[in-house]
């Protein structure tokens, strides 16, 4: 009971509008930066703590969408999986050490930080509601969708920008 009146409540919260119109992914898009799966991780890695993005879009040859890829997946390939596995382990590592750990990064690209499996594209059109991308984000686990009009990238919407326009209205 309570659950289906929180999803009441979080579904009339999406039905945001902009001066009086159903606002859609065209209203909230913004030019986002793109990897390639050639491009050097350690790149990717300072492309999203100088911009303090959530994860970064990553396209093929051609500038489409291929993946989008969080910044917890650059770090998953940064810290050593001992320390993934035993958390004990990383607390016995000193500071010094620790610096060296995104060194690791240096010698992959892109294309080695993607899991093995490929997950849904969170990838929405310009005329995708708030709900739309809000399910996508949930469904796919992904900080960021790709809006995308005929093969074409026109740039992205953040957790953080979808949030302020739900509860900004």
């Amino acid at each position: 009971m309570v659950i289906a009146r929180a999803q009441e409540a979080w579904s009339a919260t999406c039905l945001v509008t902009f001066e009086g119109i159903l606002m859609h992914a065209a209203d909230l898009v913004t030019d986002y930066p793109t990897v390639a799966l050639s491009s050097p991780a350690i790149d990717a890695a300072r492309l999203l703590a100088s911009r303090d993005l959530p994860g970064l879009i990553v396209v093929d040859d051609a500038g489409r969408p291929h993946a989008i890829l969080p910044g917890t997946q650059v770090l998953r390939m940064a810290v050593p999986s001992y320390c993934q596995d035993d958390p004990a382990l990383a607390r016995v590592i000193d500071e010094d050490a620790a610096d060296v750990i995104l060194t690791e990064l240096d010698n992959l690209t892109v294309g080695t930080l993607m899991p093995p499996q490929p997950y849904e594209l969170p990838v929405v059109t310009p005329d995708a509601t708030v709900l739309e991308m809000a399910a996508m984000m949930a469904r796919t686990h992904s900080p960021l969708v790709a809006v995308v009009d005929h093969g074409r990238l026109l740039g992205a919407i953040t957790l953080d920008r979808l949030l302020d326009s739900v509860l900004a209205s």
